[in-house]
């Protein structure tokens, strides 16, 4: 038994047997079988519902529905329980279930143009816009990202399924954190439009604070208000007052499993999937968020505005929020694709490759295995990239200054072959098209 053990932690130490070949396999097959799930699940869903009653796009309809709400002059009722779902229903019909709209009025702005357009046609829209700004900056991040492999990328599916703002996240994030080095204004900018989302931006402020990206910070926070006070006079103090007294609802929802500890991702719904009290739970996610942050403190003195930062930051992110479904882990592909590529350029590091592959899949396996065994894998998983990152970070191996700069300019110049470009004497090139 012994032996076994010690061959099976050999083989995810290094993972040699997962090649570019390999990976590029797998990733193709992952694709055709989420494809011919997806055409199969379409065509099983006359009149647009599926065999559970529920819409294709599933969360879009509550997108759509406000939408619908404001442009017909009463934004307010997106924050009504009873209206909204009746906007619902007469969409689809009487027996559909409710989709809540949980966003702040900045958010409604966005979702304002959805019902512009028929339902399908504008849920097809959506996905596509923001699916390709996600894929666009990825690319900045490892140029070699293969179509093909970033379709794969579970998260990607998951997503799209919901018709939910995953890639719109990771498209303002990722691309504020691209650009906090040649463009800090507008780094600001897209860090202040998550005010349509901010609980997934907890940590921004700090991680700014601590890096001195002063003027990120004082746009991001301008940007902010701006969109706020735009959503103000568009929709009028009741809107705002219905989101504040819908945010009860919320919290109740978060509390009492309406959405489902097993969809949710979080330290908070890992320890009330574990049988955890309130309290310990409310505990546990205070006290990771302080130990992220004290992280991102940590990591500036030691390695100032460091390649890791970005990656840092995302993980840390993730791990802050209490409210984090799998539709949000389309925000791992940031660190992701920074591990693989340095990985590529300078070598992979004990269990890197393991983990990576446990990250890729994540967003396809972690609902359903706490649903099936009770068994949480996201935080764990995410705070593993994290320790990941930081050791890249903390421990730089030879020629880890390489492009150290995030701007769109200097990725844009980085290839598979920059290592030989600068000199540098790497390992063997190792195709990156499918590891996402």
């Amino acid at each position: 038994m012994v032996p076994f053990i010690g061959r099976a932690a050999t083989a995810l130490s290094d993972c040699a047997w997962l090649d570019g070949e390999r990976a590029r396999a797998y990733a193709r097959i992952l694709l055709a079988v989420t494809l011919i799930g997806a055409i199969g699940w379409i065509a099983l869903s006359p009149g647009g519902l599926d065999r559970e009653g529920k819409p294709i796009g599933t969360d879009f309809v509550g997108f759509y529905t406000a939408s619908r709400l404001a442009l017909d002059g009463s934004p307010e009722l997106a924050y009504d329980v009873g209206a909204h779902w009746a906007a619902q229903k007469a969409l689809f019909g009487p027996k559909l279930g409710y989709t809540a709209f949980f966003y702040p009025p900045p958010a409604l702005l966005v979702s304002l143009p959805l019902a512009l357009a028929p339902y399908f046609w504008s849920l097809a829209g959506w996905l596509a816009m923001t699916g390709y700004a996600f894929y666009r900056v990825l690319r900045f991040y490892l140029p070699s990202l293969d179509p093909v492999a970033f379709l794969a990328f579970p998260a990607v599916f998951v997503n799209a399924a919901h018709g939910q703002n995953g890639f719109l996240s990771a498209a303002l994030i990722g691309g504020a954190l691209l650009t906090m080095d040649g463009r800090p204004a507008l780094a600001g900018v897209l860090f202040g439009a998550m005010a349509f989302k901010p609980h997934l931006a907890l940590v921004i402020p700090f991680a700014l604070i601590f890096a001195r990206r002063w003027t990120t910070l004082i746009v991001a926070a301008a940007t902010a208000a701006a969109f706020s006070a735009a959503s103000l006079a568009a929709f009028g103090a009741p809107t705002w007052d219905g989101f504040l007294a819908d945010s009860q609802f919320a919290r109740s929802a978060l509390e009492n499993n309406l959405v489902g500890d097993e969809k949710m991702q979080s330290v908070f719904a890992a320890v009330r999937l574990l049988h955890g009290s309130l309290a310990l739970a409310w505990g546990a996610q205070i006290a990771t968020s302080l130990c992220v942050v004290a992280a991102l403190w940590r990591l500036e003195p030691r390695a100032f505005r460091a390649p890791a930062e970005a990656a840092a930051i995302v993980c840390a992110g993730l791990l802050a929020s209490p409210f984090l479904l799998d539709y949000d882990l389309t925000l791992i592909a940031i660190p992701l694709v920074w591990l693989l590529r340095e990985g590529l350029r300078t070598g992979f590091q004990s269990f890197e490759k393991a983990l990576l592959m446990l990250a890729f899949a994540l967003p396809l396996v972690s609902r359903a295995i706490a649903g099936a065994v009770g068994l949480p894998l996201a935080p764990l998983t995410i705070a593993a990239i994290l320790a990941l990152t930081l050791r890249r970070a903390l421990n730089p191996a030879p020629g880890g200054a390489a492009g150290a700069g995030l701007d769109p300019k200097s990725m844009m110049r980085l290839t598979p072959a920059l290592n030989q470009r600068q000199g540098v004497v790497g390992p063997p090139e190792i195709s990156a098209d499918a590891f996402l």
